[in-house]
């Protein structure tokens, strides 16, 4: 199987911010943005693996660094990281711009791992990756401590949920 360039598994969306996307606090809602970064991390996945299905695994922790507001568009960057045998981590990178002044920042990042399923909705094996540019680097050189921090915390999600109860809450 050979590796692909990340620049091949690129996918970049901008979209206006909209009133009915906006919170409380007259900023875009996180969990748009979040529906917003699967679907474009989604078609990165599905562009290095050439498959018809991949599957969200797990989204590492979505960091909200700017907030987004309805005079900004936002632009959601994302591209396939770093790969295990048969998963891929996507890094999703969001950039707002005020379209009245055009200044530009980064709103989000965040790292998402999905996992490409054959006709029988079973793993299959992803080629590598090959980072280029000096960002496509650095996320690829940290790849392999945020998987063994992923494993960990799988772990630790199994075991918390041997411990859950599926009662009803009102019985």
């Amino acid at each position: 199987m050979q590796a692909k360039k990340v620049k091949e598994t690129r996918v970049v969306q901008t979209d206006q911010v909209l009133i009915n996307d906006l919170n409380n606090h007259h900023t875009l809602f996180g969990g748009v943005l979040m529906k917003k970064m699967d679907a474009c991390a989604t078609l990165s996945a599905r562009r290095h693996s050439r498959v018809k299905e991949c599957v969200t695994a797990s989204t590492d922790s979505v960091n909200f660094i700017e907030p987004i507001r309805v005079s900004d568009s936002v632009c959601i960057e994302s591209f396939v990281s770093y790969t295990g045998k048969r998963s891929m981590e996507i890094f999703c990178k969001v950039v707002a711009e005020d379209l009245e002044t055009g200044k530009r920042r980064i709103a989000a990042t965040a790292f998402l791992t999905f996992v490409p399923l054959d006709e029988n909705k079973r793993p299959i094996e992803v080629p590598g990756v090959i980072p280029e540019t000096e960002e496509e680097k650095f996320l690829y050189d940290t790849g392999k401590e945020r998987e063994k921090i992923r494993k960990l915390k799988r772990q630790q999600n199994n075991e918390l949920v041997s411990k859950l109860s599926v009662d009803k809450p009102w019985d």
